[in-house]
């Protein structure tokens, strides 16, 4: 005799823009199945329709995020059975960005945010000169290698309250992103960095609640490069820089 096989409810957001509700699917679980697993099988066994969207499935690319029980996560690396437990398990757009179609959100809000904090490099020399040597124990150095491994998948800016409740906020990933460029010794660009992140929606804006920190699959910390561009930014404006 065969033996039953084991399903799960799972509430999935579907709609376009701001419309919308959650739909209820059954869906077979498996020991080691990932929330990404589980969205690919709607898609490919029940419902056609459900946009969502990924790329590397191994944690590389940080296009599967989603909120998973309200949570933001890569659904790749998101293992069900340790979210879910005996309760439903809902899967959602990522927060605080506009919904294209279902799990699918429009990500020009937040890389907008990275261009309106300047944090773009800013180019000291040409191509064709020598190319700068910045050693590995530089301290500057230190302060932008903790934040380069970030991938923009807004993870920390769908956990951030201060972007939920403040649309003009640059977020943590962009504020991050500047705070490393500020760092960079071939960057160009200090004063333009800091003319942008201490105005409206900059960094002074954010209230030091670390979810950014927190929700950060690669572990690093907005938070902390938030907090240095505070000081940056109060330094330049007692020196009459601001």
């Amino acid at each position: 005799m065969n033996e039953v096989e084991k399903t799960r409810p799972v509430s999935v957001w579907r709609g376009e823009g701001e419309t919308g509700q959650f739909e209820i699917y059954d869906v077979p679980a498996y020991d080691n199945q990932t929330v990404l697993d589980v969205v690919s099988h709607i898609q490919h066994y029940i419902d056609p329709s459900l946009s969502y969207r990924f790329a590397c499935r191994v944690g590389m690319c940080g296009s599967c995020a989603m909120m998973v029980n309200g949570e933001p996560r890569w659904t790749c690396r998101t293992h069900v059975n340790k979210v879910a437990g005996q309760d439903v398990l809902e899967i959602a757009p990522l927060r605080n960005l506009p919904v294209i179609k279902d799990l699918a959100t429009n990500m020009d809000p937040f890389f907008d945010k990275w261009v309106k904090a300047e944090a773009v490099h800013h180019s000291s020399a040409s191509r064709d000169e020598e190319m700068m040597v910045v050693l590995p124990d530089d301290a500057e150095r230190k302060k932008a290698d903790a934040g380069i491994e970030c991938i923009n998948c807004a993870v920390c800016y769908a956990a951030c309250d201060t972007v939920a409740g403040n649309a003009d906020y640059l977020g943590p990933a962009a504020l991050q992103r500047a705070w490393t460029l500020y760092n960079d010794a071939r960057d160009a660009g200090k004063q333009t960095i800091l003319e942008a992140v201490s105005g409206a929606g900059g960094c002074h804006n954010c209230h030091a609640q670390g979810g950014c920190s927190h929700y950060c699959p690669n572990e690093l910390n907005p938070m902390q490069a938030i907090a240095g561009l505070k000081q940056a930014t109060t330094r330049a404006m007692l020196k009459g820089k601001l």
